[in-house]
């Protein structure tokens, strides 16, 4: 099947190197497709990608096209990807930022999150090399190539684009605070930190029928905490100027929580704050990345004789976003309010540093790409293409990490 035209895409080529190019639409073969993207969201793996700081880590190789948050409706089909996805032409879907191989181990039993199956390259949407034929991988762009190993979930057509767009915070959400730690109705959880995924994480322990449910941050994240109210927290705490167990413990009535979720980035004290706030034989979610600083002093002791299990949570399985989509329908939520900016394709750097929060006066919670959206040019178009020198293809079966979503959320 043979695409006519050319797609606008976002390339970076180095950090805080973006350029708004056009590639051509790559013909699709009959296990592939085509996505006309119409929203994607933007979380703080995109700002660490934009300033180069994961280049040392998971990668990915520049030149590339961001985004691993997109939602769209499929442009073109091919007939066994149609019969497979059970999709057609028209329909409207997310798509699972992970590309499992399908042949290793942890794909073959289930845990294609840990896929390790592909070469170094990163193989997930939005980190890989864009010289890799057809080069449309990432969401920052107003089409994108669907390999034939993609996952992919349908979505109403009734439900706003913007929410849609919502859907891989809210998988983070609802696998970190619910699937993982196996939360019950009555639950007391505490979510520390208040970034899209801590608001994610109230959201879905409210709607596993947990309570108490409090959320902290820093008094910069008063708008998050006040929004982490209205989406069902019980109660919030500002993190700056006192002692935060102490804090949470007054507003649960004193009683320790069951489940404690760490999406607090870079600060590895959240933690000590996690252990002491937990209750004995319960739960610590560790989900907040901490640039590799390690925890002071950190309370083995206490660890054994609570009897508490810590576990460590990696990007999202299929669960988490089939539950995250069937949440966006049902609608009795105010989604809508999770998503404070949308920004068209020229506008990518601004919305990052949005995100970021280096423009004062705005106040972001969830930043969207929506392609063709008005907006004002901030990136100067690039007169290249995206035909840059690369290594080749990725094969397998070498191991290596594919990039994954990280948690953008401060304490």
């Amino acid at each position: 099947m043979t695409m006519a035209g050319t797609a606008r895409a976002v390339l970076q080529r180095s950090p805080r190197h973006l350029d708004l190019v056009e590639l051509p639409l790559p013909p699709i073969g009959p296990d592939e497709a085509l996505l006309r993207v119409e929203a994607c969201g933007i979380c703080g793996t995109d700002i660490e990608e934009y300033t180069g700081a994961l280049f040392d880590t998971i990668g990915p190789t520049s030149p590339f096209i961001p985004g691993h948050e997109p939602v769209g409706r499929i442009a073109a089909i091919g007939a066994r990807a149609a019969r497979r996805w059970r999709l057609a032409e028209g329909d409207r879907v997310v798509v699972e930022p992970a590309l499992p191989c399908g042949a290793c181990r942890d794909c073959r039993t289930g845990r294609y999150v840990l896929c390790a199956g592909w070469d170094h390259y990163p193989m997930s949407y939005g980190f890989v090399p864009a010289g890799i034929p057809p080069g449309l991988w990432g969401g920052f762009a107003d089409h994108m190539y669907l390999h034939p190993n993609s996952v992919l979930h349908r979505v109403s057509d009734a439900v706003d684009v913007r929410a849609a767009a919502t859907f891989n915070a809210l998988a983070a959400g609802i696998e970190w605070a619910a699937e993982v730690p196996g939360t019950r109705a009555g639950d007391c959880v505490v979510v520390l930190g208040a970034g899209q995924r801590g608001l994610a994480c109230v959201l879905a322990a409210r709607a596993a029928g947990a309570g108490p449910v409090v959320v902290t941050g820093l008094a910069s994240d008063r708008h998050r905490l006040d929004l982490a109210l209205e989406l069902g927290a019980t109660g919030a705490v500002e993190a700056g100027g006192g002692d935060v167990p102490e804090k949470v413990l007054a507003l649960t009535g004193g009683v320790p929580a069951d489940v404690v979720i760490d999406v607090a980035s870079r600060d590895p004290a959240t933690v000590l704050d996690a252990l002491r706030i937990v209750r004995r034989g319960g739960t610590v979610v560790l989900a907040g990345l901490k640039g590799g600083r390690p925890v002071p002093g950190w309370p083995v002791d206490d660890v054994v004789t609570k009897g508490l299990r810590v576990q460590g949570v990696r990007a999202v399985g299929h669960t988490s976003f089939r539950r995250a989509v069937a949440l966006i329908e049902a609608d009795d939520r105010p989604l809508h309010k999770i998503v404070t900016h949308t920004f068209d394709l020229p506008d990518a750097a601004e919305a990052i540093e949005t995100l970021a929060g280096n423009r004062p006066g705005t106040a972001p919670v969830s930043v969207v790409i929506t392609p063709g959206s008005p907006g004002s040019p901030v990136i100067a178009p690039g007169s290249a293409s995206a035909n840059d020198p690369v290594p080749p293809p990725p094969t397998h079966p070498k191991e290596g990490p594919y990039g994954t979503d990280h948690p953008e959320t401060r304490r």
